[in-house]
């Protein structure tokens, strides 16, 4: 009555593709769970109750949901898929001397077998669901039931590619909470890796092509079996292998992407970008349609088929049930779907390396490493270099054999080797096309890929994705910081798979709600969350890093965004650290983090370290202990060494009292401090201080009194011989023996700029309060020009200096280069209008 009804419902338009699964879902559940408990009484009022050997505890079968029953997306006519497990070994417990004793392995599996025979076997009223078990490890050969140690074990042993897909399926529905999450537990790990594993795609590719050459075959035999809307080219089947192999790959780093739905996995990935907001919902509607057709196609004699029937009656009979007058009309319909299906499967699982337009299939003479690297082959490889255009071949023939002849690549499994050796050949043409230095460039790559060698899921990437690979080689060829970022965290590759998420402007509001939505689930795992911080962090310094090379961003608009990712990931930690606290007195502390240095003027660099402060203001007698505690684990979390690296070194040696002071200030202590000990050069420091996260309130007192400190009125002559004097010291500091210019630290360049912003702030904020505002140094240097406090012209002179010289040490630093030194007469025309206002400020030579 159930199913009658749910038909008339369907076939009215009353129900929709989600009301039929869910409703079929729900039933087979309820029959599963009621036979499932008045078997399991018989069966104990026989045998006694099961009892686990190590618990003690009663056991309950765990029939596992598979398939379609699991996903919640049960056809009306679909069989059902079980797995059977139990907790433990043990026995039944005879309550009565005539009870026979049983193993709790051979009690499961007469249980099991009786709701099999339950279920599905034909009586005058039918049946209830036809019951398939294949999908139990070792299949029809494996024992019925297994205990969750031997599920364990089947999966680490023996567990193949194809069982990864089904058990995202798999779903409990009966047995004990604990035990249930128990095996969740041992399954997840199973189902996804917790790297991006990108090597699924050619195991799907390759179940695929069975399934299809099994339905060719019968195609082949049966030719009215040509249009198999489940298994044939663009059927169901490739929209699961479409949304199921985005959840193979990423699933073991989004929690998200775990959902067992197809429906609500396709809605996931396009709310993760992952397809495009034309695709995602198109593959719905197909998914949709195809399922309504399936449906109606089962609903003729109630069999499981996925065939369109042969007859043109019976086919008329289905098009009017879709709604359609004819049969050429459902024809065209249902080609459109399967070829849109077709296209976008394809578009994913097509053998890139199989493609000659990769460059990965080339021709022995296209082929420039080959897996015999002898003095022959290197003669062969120098000339086909030449031939590419590479302008030093022996160099570049040389150090490709001496990689390919190290342990680490010898020893790889063959499969990665053939691969890794495509992957280099087809590498080759692009560096000799978009290289400046090719020997530089072929190093880096060559660095890069010795690093992930060993992580097939890499190789996979690069191989699925070819234009990828352009990405890599065009970055490696821009930058050496960037060829090294990339190396110690190849996992960045990831991020270079969609241009328009690489390329789009950082979202500060999206990325907070990211962090937390992945922090919030992990509270109390804390090595977990430290990851989860790094990997943010990289992934969005990396897309500003992509940006950056591509000429997207100016300096100033880079540190700005460096510098707003800083203060997301400071909160956010800040934020978990406290929640991590034991015995903590209140859910939100008191406490803020102030910003000093290149963070506190928001021109943080890629490699900058956090110059900060705590502060807090909270009257309960545990508070400073308490957030001492916070800020040492804060200093900890940023910048431990985890398998996802660091966040940033953290230095706090501006603190009050500096390294003899104490971690964190109250908001009183550092006021008194600021305004009877400070030293000089601290007020300096604090013209570029600013509020950067925790209570928002602390940060507005802290903003009163920095603006206080710094329009005090100062004696003129003792400032300026203070100011002076830090100058020299900090010049004696660094050295520079070279005859290059340090851009830094000699007379003319970057400090000696901001030296003559911090005492015009800390000499004239009296007078301007409009000085104290915290808006950079080159804003500050046209401000100061405007109120007539430095020479016209030459405040807007030296801040395009300062731009330039920001701009080059950038460039320099891009190249791996520690010390941002340049030719003298390359920024000679610089130099001199910023001595000149250095005279015009402090009446005199610099004294250094």
């Amino acid at each position: 009555m159930l199913i009658a009804t749910l038909i008339e419902r369907d076939l009215s338009g009353k129900a929709d593709l989600a009301e039929v699964v869910d409703t079929m879902t729900a039933f087979a559940e309820f029959a599963v769970r009621t036979l499932l408990c008045h078997l399991h009484e018989e069966a104990a009022a026989i045998h006694g109750e099961p009892i686990g050997a190590r618990s003690g505890l009663p056991q309950q079968l765990i029939v596992i949901g598979m398939g379609k029953l699991g996903g919640g997306e049960l056809n009306v006519s679909s069989d059902i898929d079980l797995i059977f497990a139990y907790p433990e070994e043990g026995e039944t417990q005879a309550a009565e001397a005539s009870q026979r004793i049983l193993s709790n392995h051979e009690f499961f599996t007469r249980l099991g077998k009786k709701l099999i025979g339950a279920l599905s076997e034909i009586s005058e009223d039918g049946f209830v669901f036809r019951v398939d078990m294949a999908l139990r490890p070792n299949g029809a050969s494996g024992s019925l039931v297994a205990s969750i140690d031997m599920v364990e074990q089947y999966l680490i042993v023996q567990g193949r590619e194809w069982e990864r897909y089904a058990w995202i399926k798999a779903r409990a529905i009966t047995g004990g909470e604990q035990d249930i999450a128990a095996l969740e537990e041992i399954v997840r790990p199973f189902i996804y890796r917790r790297y991006l594993d990108y090597g699924v795609i050619d195991a799907i590719r390759n179940m695929h092509q069975q399934i299809r050459a099994e339905v060719t075959r019968q195609e082949q035999l049966h030719p009215e079996r040509n249009n198999n809307i489940k298994l044939g080219r663009g059927g169901i089947r490739e929209i699961e292998f479409l949304a199921q192999v985005f959840q193979l790959i990423r699933g073991g780093r989004d929690p998200e992407l775990r959902d067992r739905s197809t429906r609500r996995t396709l809605h996931t990935l396009v709310k993760k970008r992952l397809l495009s907001d034309q695709v995602g919902p198109q593959l719905l509607d197909s998914y949709t349609f195809l399922r309504n057709l399936e449906h109606r196609l089962q609903y003729m004699d109630d069999a499981q088929t996925h065939l369109l029937p042969p007859g043109e009656a019976d086919r008329l009979i289905v098009a009017n049930m879709m709604g359609f007058v004819d049969t050429a009309e459902l024809l065209n319909e249902v080609q459109a779907h399967r070829n849109f299906v077709a296209t976008q499967f394809e578009e994913i699982f097509s053998d890139k390396s199989k493609s000659s337009s990769s460059g990965q299939e080339a021709t022995a003479s296209q082929q420039i490493l080959v897996d015999m690297p002898d003095s022959d082959q290197r003669e062969i490889m120098e000339t086909k270099l030449v031939a590419l255009g590479f302008s030093e071949p022996e160099q570049a023939a040389q150090r490709l054999m001496s990689v390919w002849q190290t342990n680490r690549i010898q020893s790889l499994p063959e499969a990665s080797r053939i691969r890794l050796m495509a992957l280099i050949n087809a590498a080759l043409p692009l560096i000799a096309k978009t290289s400046h230095t090719h020997i530089a460039t072929l190093g880096r790559l060559l660095n890069f890929f010795e690093t992930i060698a060993r992580r097939a899921s890499y190789l996979a990437l690069l191989t699925e994705y070819p234009p990828t690979q352009e990405r890599l080689v065009r970055m490696l060829d821009s930058s050496e910081w960037a060829a090294a970022y990339l190396t110690s965290h190849p996992i960045l590759l990831d991020e270079m798979l969609d241009v328009r998420t690489l390329m789009a402007p950082p979202d500060w509001s999206a990325l907070k709600q990211e962090l937390e939505q992945q922090l919030t689930p992990l509270r109390g795992d804390v090595e977990r969350q430290m990851d989860i911080l790094r990997e943010i962090h990289h992934a969005q310094l990396f897309r500003l890093l992509a940006q950056d090379l591509e000429g997207g961003l100016t300096v100033e608009q880079l540190a700005d965004h460096l510098s707003a990712l800083a203060d997301v990931i400071v909160s956010a930690t800040v934020r978990e650290v406290w929640l991590a606290i034991p015995n903590r007195h209140r859910e939100v502390p008191q406490f803020a983090v102030i910003a000093y240095g290149k963070l506190g003027g928001k021109e943080l660099g890629y490699a900058s370290d956090l110059d900060v402060i705590f502060l807090y203001d909270d009257d309960h007698a545990e508070a400073p202990m308490l957030y001492a505690r916070l800020a040492q684990r804060f200093i900890t979390w940023m910048s431990t060494p985890t398998s996802a690296g660091i966040l940033f070194d953290v230095d706090i040696a501006l603190r009050p009292d500096g390294a003899s002071g104490l971690m964190v200030s109250s908001l009183s202590s550092f006021e008194r401090y600021q305004n009877s000990s400070a030293w000089v050069w601290e007020h300096q420091a604090l013209t570029r201080a600013r509020f950067c996260a925790g209570d928002k309130g602390i940060g507005i007192r802290f903003e009163a009194i920095r603006e206080s400190i710094l329009r005090k009125k100062r004696d003129a002559a003792w400032l300026k011989r203070e100011v002076l004097a830090m100058r020299a010291k900090m010049h004696d500091a660094h050295p520079n023996r070279s005859h290059m210019f340090d851009l830094k630290h000699d007379a003319g360049g970057m400090i000696d700029i901001e030296f003559i912003v911090q005492y015009l702030v800390l000499e004239q904020a009296v007078n301007y309060p409009q000085l104290t505002d915290n808006i950079g140094n080159i804003a500050l240097l046209r401000l100061c020009e405007a109120l007539g406090l430095i020479p016209a012209g030459l405040g807007s002179a030296v801040a395009d200096a300062y731009r330039d010289f920001r701009r080059l040490q950038h460039q320099i630093r891009l190249q791996g280069e520690n010390l941002a030194r340049v030719e003298q007469e390359q920024v000679a025309p610089q130099v001199a209008e910023v001595k000149r206002l250095w005279n015009a400020v402090f009446s005199g030579e610099p004294e250094i």
